[in-house]
Formats: structure tokens, C-alpha cells, sequence
């Protein structure tokens, strides 16, 4: 393996033509320059250098290998460029896990602005339900998760994750068109405890939320239908099949269901940033953080 310490100071010797002179410009001995190129010529196994006098003169070999010098020292010098800027935060990738409707409010609105003011922060983006995100976070798979508060997160972890608050927004109900409480202006959840629900699959916590709240209105929910796309159980709704609980933001209003507000204390959702603690002083990460934090979505 050829040393690129070595490889430097051949360059500076093809550019100054003496070893003195080398040597001044490397801040180095001339005794240390001659040692230097008498072990590049050993890991070479070829002559690089006839003595002529003072000066020296390059063989075919030692005129090859300061081409190839010349390319490697400046990848390296690329790499330290790089490095450095990625030391500052200025470019790099960052990979962020959001669930659907945080993608819409937060992740995508930072990327734009990103793309201002750090346009070589490249930010890679990763659909995952808020449950699945931040156990991608701490097996090291993304940089930065968008979560949601709730009981059935991963509070036992508050340890290991720093969290930044975005945004809170409640709950609504969402009914087929024709439901007898449509045109109401807020729905008691204990109207529906006679009908069949539509909600995420176990383990992610919004079907958690449309568990507890339906229980502490007084009965269990007959769940008939899953389903963790939000768009998917607005559709269902709309096709009369149940109804649902689905996060504000998450609502598009445009697939024949509607929404009404629920009567009393809503149910909310708390969604946050979360980093591996101690991942949030790095300025990579610290950069697409300030840009999430920026855009807070339903605040």
C-alpha cells in the first residue's frame, strides 16, 4: 500500500524540482524528504528519481505515480472539504421517518426550506407509523423519527430519545354522509357505541386512542375494519362500512366521508421530533431539526 504522505511530498518534488526545495515547502528536513522518497521508491519496487547534481529528475515511473499523486491528494483534499462541511452542518444526508400526515404539515415544508438555505443537505424520507418510527430510531436505522405522545409510545425509552415538540391536534369523528348524526355540529362518542368502527392496526396508538376513549364513554368498540392509511379508513367511512377517529390533519374531506368535531375534552394527539439522545448536538442533524422546528405543522 502506497503511503499518501509519500505521494505528497513526490508532487512537491516534481513541482520544485530539488529536495531542498521540497523540503522547504513541506516545512520538513531535506535528510527527512531523501528518507521519504527512498521508502516510496521501496513500496513502489521501481526507481522514481535520478540525481543529476542538486536537482533531480523523474523516471518514467516516478513521472506516472505524480500523475496518479496528483489525483489521489486532491480526492483527499475533497474529502477534508467535505468532511468539514458536514462538521458545519452545511452538507450531507439525514434520514427522517414520519407517518403520512406529519410528511404533509412538517417534513415536507422543512425540505423546502432546506433546499434555501442548505441546498446540499440532501433529507431522505421514510413512511413509518409513529410506533415503527422510533423503533427504527434506536436500532440506528434513520437520524430523526416524527412521533406521536401517547401512552403506548416508548416512554420507558425517554432515556435514550430526545423529543422537540411540533404540534397537537385533536381527534375528530369521521361518518358516512348519510349517518343519522351528520349534520350535528360535535358527535358524544357514546352516540356510536352501536355502530361497527374502523381503526389502525394493534400496536400503533391511534387505534389505542379510539380504544380509550370509546371506553371511557362506556363501551368497548366493535372494530370490523383495519387499516394503518388514514386515506384508506376515510374511504371506508365514505363507503358506509364504520366509522372512525382519525387525527385532524390526517382528514382529507375529499372522499365522500365527513367530520365532525367530538363533544366535550377531545382526544389529541402530541406528535415531536425524536433523535438518539445526544444526536441532536450534532449540526448535520441539528440542521434538519431547526427545520422541522420551523414548521410545526397544526401547532
Amino acid at each position: 500500500m502506497i503511503d499518501p504522505r509519500r505521494l505528497l511530498i513526490l508532487r512537491a518534488l516534481a513541482d520544485h524540482g530539488t529536495v531542498r526545495a521540497a523540503a522547504e515547502r513541506l516545512y520538513l528536513t531535506p535528510s527527512a524528504v531523501s528518507q521519504q522518497l527512498t521508502a516510496l521508491e521501496n513500496e513502489v519496487g521501481q526507481p522514481l528519481l535520478v540525481r543529476q547534481g542538486r536537482r533531480v529528475r523523474l523516471t518514467a515511473a516516478g513521472e506516472l505515480l505524480v500523475e496518479h499523486a496528483k489525483a489521489v491528494l486532491a480526492e483527499l483534499e475533497r474529502a477534508e472539504a467535505s468532511l468539514a462541511a458536514c462538521a458545519e452542518g452545511t452538507v450531507g444526508t439525514v434520514e427522517v421517518a414520519s407517518f403520512a400526515s406529519a410528511i404533509t404539515q412538517v417534513v415536507a415544508p422543512a425540505i423546502v426550506a432546506l433546499r434555501g438555505r442548505a441546498p446540499d443537505v440532501r433529507v431522505l424520507v421514510r413512511d413509518a407509523e409513529a410506533h415503527n418510527s422510533l423503533m427504527m430510531l434506536l436500532a440506528g436505522e434513520i437520524d430523526i423519527a416524527i412521533s406521536m405522545e401517547y401512552t403506548s409510545t416508548l416512554q420507558a425509552d425517554a432515556r435514550r430519545v430526545t423529543r422537540f415538540p411540533l404540534y397537537t391536534e385533536p381527534f375528530d369523528v369521521v361518518l358516512p354522509r348519510d349517518h343519522a348524526l351528520a349534520d350535528a355540529s360535535e358527535v358524544a362518542l357514546g352516540e356510536l357505541r352501536e355502530a361497527e368502527w374502523i381503526a389502525p392496526l394493534p400496536g400503533n396508538p391511534c387505534r389505542a386512542v379510539a380504544q380509550v376513549c370509546c371506553e371511557n364513554a362506556g363501551f368497548v368498540p366493535d372494530i370490523t375494519h383495519t387499516s394503518d392509511d388514514f386515506h384508506a379508513v376515510e374511504a371506508l367511512v365514505a363507503a358506509g362500512t364504520g366509522v372512525a377517529l382519525v387525527p385532524r390533519t390526517a382528514i382529507s374531506g375529499d372522499l365522500g366521508a365527513i367530520s365532525r368535531p367530538v363533544a366535550g375534552k377531545a382526544p389529541t394527539r402530541r406528535v415531536f421530533a425524536a433523535v438518539q439522545c445526544g444526536r441532536d448536538e450534532h449540526p448535520l442533524v441539528r440542521v434538519v431539526l431547526d427545520a422541522l422546528l420551523e414548521h410545526p405543522g397544526a401547532g
